[in-house]
């Protein structure tokens, strides 16, 4: 198994893309700017999307690569793929994206007996089996419902947080988890504690309290950090003497989980 990093900006710029992971060939996690890279085919090969929130950033491709594949999944009989997400999450796009109007239902096209899209409610703590592999749900804490998500490797456990604040219920789960990587947000500066508390981010001192509950030494990953902030954002992180080995996600970078 292996995670390749298709997108992990905070918003959008030259060389930037929104967030977005690609399991293998065929799942992604959250789906903003960076799927545009994929190829028709390899778009036509993805069969689940699970979504961390409804924010534009992490959702934005939803639409339009169904609008991409509908053609080529028709001919070749392929079912619906399902997009794994919170009722609330789901209740979201169905309101404000595929209604129609900002875009179409592709959950009803091109008709409704076998549709380009399927929902899938989640909840947190549940763990969907892929295969030979699974995807555990995780806490989140941000401004709109949210989950992150672990996923379940030989050489241990990939884990995203999503957009989060401060999160205790995180952190008691994943000490139950044997990580091998750790992808965590750290949007803004210290300076702009503020601005990170009223939006629920993480900024670098929120990181360092954060990563004290990791008590082994882990490789992480810093993901979300806005479109020319990333030399100012890593170098107040690596002013945190942390035990962790720290860096910032790179597109196009892969991790490989093992069989």
């Amino acid at each position: 198994m292996q995670i390749r990093v298709l997108g992990c900006s905070g918003s959008i710029a030259s060389g930037s893309r929104t967030t977005a992971f690609l399991l293998d060939d065929d799942v992604l996690i959250d789906a903003g700017t960076g799927v545009g890279d994929l190829s028709l085919d390899e778009l036509s090969r993805i069969e689940h999307i699970f979504v961390t929130h409804s924010h534009l950033d992490h959702i934005v491709s939803i639409g339009l690569l169904a609008d991409s594949v509908t053609r080529r999944r028709r001919a070749r009989q392929q079912p619906p793929i399902i997009v794994h997400a919170l009722p609330e999450t789901i209740t979201a796009l169905q309101t404000h994206i595929f209604n129609g109007i900002i875009w179409p239902d592709f959950t009803r096209l091109p008709d409704t007996t076998n549709p380009v899209l399927r929902f899938s409610p989640l909840v947190v703590g549940q763990i969907v089996p892929l295969g030979t592999r699974s995807v555990e749900v995780l806490p989140a804490s941000h401004t709109v419902p949210a989950v992150g998500y672990a996923v379940a490797g030989a050489a241990g456990s990939w884990v995203f947080t999503g957009d989060t604040e401060p999160n205790p219920a995180l952190w008691q789960r994943l000490a139950q988890l044997p990580i091998a990587a750790l992808v965590i947000e750290t949007a803004f500066r210290d300076d702009e504690l503020a601005l990170a508390q009223l939006s629920k981010h993480l900024c670098p001192r929120r990181l360092k309290a954060e990563l004290l509950q990791l008590t082994r030494p882990t490789d992480v990953y810093i993901t979300h950090i806005k479109p020319g902030e990333v030399d100012a954002v890593m170098t107040e992180i690596a002013a945190l003497d942390s035990p962790h080995r720290i860096s910032a996600l790179v597109s196009g970078q892969v991790m490989n989980l093992g069989d």
